[in-house]
């Protein structure tokens, strides 16, 4: 009956050493502080929507525009099926470039 005990106990204390590291590795310690000051939290959710944000549209812009690279190069190569809508495509963007109306 002793040994069951002790068996128990260190199987208990080996499951709390095993929790104590864990939560030290993912520093909840920070992560309780952080949800006690709710001002700090928003603000750093703030920031980083904010850079999410302009990492969202820088890369969009990107994409685009290597998208109507892509599309104006085939337009040259004069494809047959598939020609005419890049050019009408390809002409709207520039289009649209090119326009200087502001609308609000």
């Amino acid at each position: 009956m002793r040994h069951r005990r002790r068996r128990r106990h260190s199987l208990t204390h080996l499951g709390l050493l095993r929790l104590t590291e864990y939560l030290e590795g993912v520093n909840f310690a920070a992560y309780v502080d952080l949800l006690q000051t709710p001002w700090r939290l928003a603000l750093l959710n703030l920031i980083g929507g904010i850079f999410r944000g302009l990492g969202i549209g820088l890369g969009f812009t990107v994409i685009a525009g290597l998208v109507v690279l892509i599309l104006q190069q085939l337009e040259l190569l004069n494809l047959p099926i598939i020609g005419k809508w890049i050019a009408d495509l390809v002409q709207i963007v520039d289009g649209q470039l090119r326009a200087r109306q502001f609308t609000y």
